[in-house]
């Protein structure tokens, strides 16, 4: 059976929590941290080679999604309960608690997403911005549209604790 690629470059190899699922065609490289439960998808690549990944637990990156950095410059932190959605890019950020980014996103350097955010399918979070906790963000560049509902949020803590149930259906 294929596995996943997970490299040591640089010195650094991926570490990751307890249960964690990578697809066989996942890549996971360098100095990237990840927390239990965690799921990374077909396709998608996590790529700690220039500066640190650290990613919180329960936490899913699903389908063609890209996590990098920028070298000296910019790490990437991903907390806990995060979906990254197909296709999506985060790049240099932060990304806190209980976030969902749509499909095919982009997050960029030095932006900072705050818990209980929705970034919204196809949306450009520009360098250096601050998404408030509990916003929905959408746009190219993406701009705050309205606060987060229970409907959402909703959303937000059934895909985030679903994933780790689809990986099961894998193994």
């Amino acid at each position: 059976m294929r596995m996943a690629i997970i490299k040591t470059i640089r010195g650094y190899t991926p570490q990751f929590g307890a249960n964690c699922f990578l697809a066989e065609t996942a890549v996971v490289v360098g100095e990237v941290t990840m927390g239990e439960n965690c799921t990374v998808w077909f396709n998608a690549v996590v790529r700690g080679d220039v500066h640190s990944i650290s990613i919180g637990n329960n936490t899913n990156i699903q389908d063609g999604a890209i996590i990098h950095c920028t070298y000296q410059k910019a790490k990437t932190i991903i907390g806990n309960n995060v979906s990254i959605a197909h296709n999506a890019i985060v790049h240099g950020c932060t990304v806190e608690d209980n976030v969902l980014i749509g499909m095919g996103a982009i997050i960029m350097d030095d932006a900072v997403i705050g818990s209980g955010s929705v970034i919204a399918a196809g949306a450009i979070i520009l360098p250096k911005t601050m998404v408030e906790p509990g916003s929905i963000y959408a746009g190219v560049p993406a701009k705050r549209i309205k606060e987060v509902g229970d409907e959402m949020k909703e959303v937000i803590t059934r895909t985030a604790r679903n994933y780790p149930m689809y990986a099961e259906w894998f193994k």
